[in-house]
């Protein structure tokens, strides 16, 4: 079997690579040229565990290849996926220009049934946008084919996604017809061999699934972080309470941990496109509108708790950042609390020091010389008045305090994901603050 993947951004290019290591022909299609010759030297444009091993070998065994022309190769594949960008437009809802692209592309140059299915996070109703965009430029052609369209929504986690696509919780298939149905199966079916379930609906139901699902996540975080606030207001411990509501299995422990909010590719975008949509169909989404003003104000919290500390007087302060990403094992910096932060902290008039073992040379990309990028999370605190923890790679989880200390001119440590025992860094001279505590 023989598919195309548009767009080698995160998600088309862990997709297009892990279908190439279970024997499927993949061609990965973009239209930036400089990615496309990276690729094709085995140079990967994103940090992803595991992931560089696999494009090395499918590549080098001829299963897995990349082009910028999809015109090109669309006759020869049965199945393209689109998983092209669809970033936040001014109002918040999703930009479809890309999609609605390749749509255009594949009804300019198909001469056979080919299945188009939307691998992209994309509001209800894109499918037949999809179908139209492509069925306008075949009538412009004057020719009568047929295909389908289909909804795949991915739900990778960054940092985990090799292992989420090899072995996933479910698969969500947004059908419309028993051909397209049979092709997926025929695709998926490698998979359920490890006893995977495929869950084939309508469409339109496919599509809300991805948001529903990303804003339920995002809805609980931001809960705990609530509550975390709430615990610290009335003396109470947030983790004692996570362990508390997490054993009702009606609830469950996943995502109840407190910290300084969401953030990366998906959530953010997602829980506002949802709300936009909402907002068209004449629907206000009260729950996900307050999920999103919790999250935004737990981003500054570590702030707020930095300048009590210091009375308000934080001009000339040397602060260190440990960790930049959004979340441990990936370099993904978008909506990521630190950039927040940072941004606080600076116009505070504060002197900052950042590590990160992953994500420096994104961050230096995104604010430039602004901060000082250490070479080591030594290195960061060296005459600092404070440090906070941002992200929770294992490598900052069990620093040496008593170096630490010595290094420091101040001995303020905040936790902004609760990975510190706090006996034990008051023990080595610090004042420790955390979330919910």
């Amino acid at each position: 079997m023989k598919i195309a993947i548009v767009g080698t951004g995160y998600v088309g290019l862990v997709t297009g690579t892990c279908f190439a290591e279970i024997g499927v022909d993949v061609i990965c299609v973009d239209t930036n040229t400089e990615k496309i010759e990276s690729l094709q030297k085995g140079i990967i444009p994103i940090y992803e565990p595991g992931l560089e091993d696999l494009v090395l070998r499918n590549s080098k065994s001829g299963r897995l290849t990349f082009t910028t022309s999809l015109a090109d190769c669309l006759n020869d594949v049965e199945v393209v996926f689109c998983a092209v960008g669809t970033p936040p437009d001014e109002d918040g809802s999703a930009d479809l220009s890309y999609v609605l692209s390749v749509a255009r592309t594949i009804g300019q140059n198909m001469n056979k049934y080919v299945l188009v299915v939307t691998k992209s996070t994309v509001p209800v109703g894109t499918a037949k946008k999809v179908r139209k965009a492509i069925q306008e430029e075949l009538d412009k052609r004057g020719v009568s084919l047929e295909f389908d369209v289909a909804s795949n929504p991915e739900f990778l986690k960054e940092g985990n996604a090799v292992a989420d696509f090899m072995s996933p919780d479910r698969v969500v298939v947004g059908i419309e017809s028993e051909r397209a149905e049979k092709v997926m199966t025929k695709l998926y079916r490698p998979f359920l061999l490890n006893n995977m379930r495929v869950i084939f609906m309508d469409i339109p139901s496919a599509e809300m699934t991805k948001y529903a699902a990303n804003a339920m996540l995002a809805t609980r975080i931001s809960f705990m972080n609530d509550i975390a606030n709430l615990c610290e207001l009335v003396g109470a411990d947030v983790n004692m309470v996570r362990s508390g509501i997490g054993s009702d299995s009606r609830i469950g422990r996943k995502f109840l941990y407190p910290g300084i909010g969401y953030g990366g590719s998906c959530f953010p975008k997602d829980v506002k496109a949802l709300i936009k949509t909402a907002e068209q169909n004449g629907y206000p989404m009260r729950v996900l509108q307050a999920v999103e003003e919790v999250n935004e104000n737990q981003k500054g919290i570590l702030f707020e708790k930095l300048g009590k500390l210091f009375d308000g007087k934080l001009e000339g302060k040397t602060i260190a950042v440990w960790g930049l990403a959004f979340k441990p094992e990936t370099d993904d910096m978008r909506e990521a609390p630190a950039l927040v932060l940072i941004e606080k902290m600076k116009a505070a008039g504060c002197n900052i020091r950042v590590y990160d073992p992953i994500a420096m040379e994104e961050c230096k990309r995104k604010i430039g010389d602004a901060v000082y990028y250490a070479p080591d999370l030594y290195d960061a605190v060296l005459d600092a008045d404070a440090v906070m923890l941002l992200t929770e790679w294992k490598e900052l989880r069990l620093p040496s305090w008593q170096v630490i200390h010595k290094a420091m001119n101040g001995n303020i440590v905040l936790d902004g994901r609760n990975i510190y025992d706090k006996k034990e860094i008051e023990e080595q001279g610090f004042i420790y603050h955390c979330i919910g505590k």
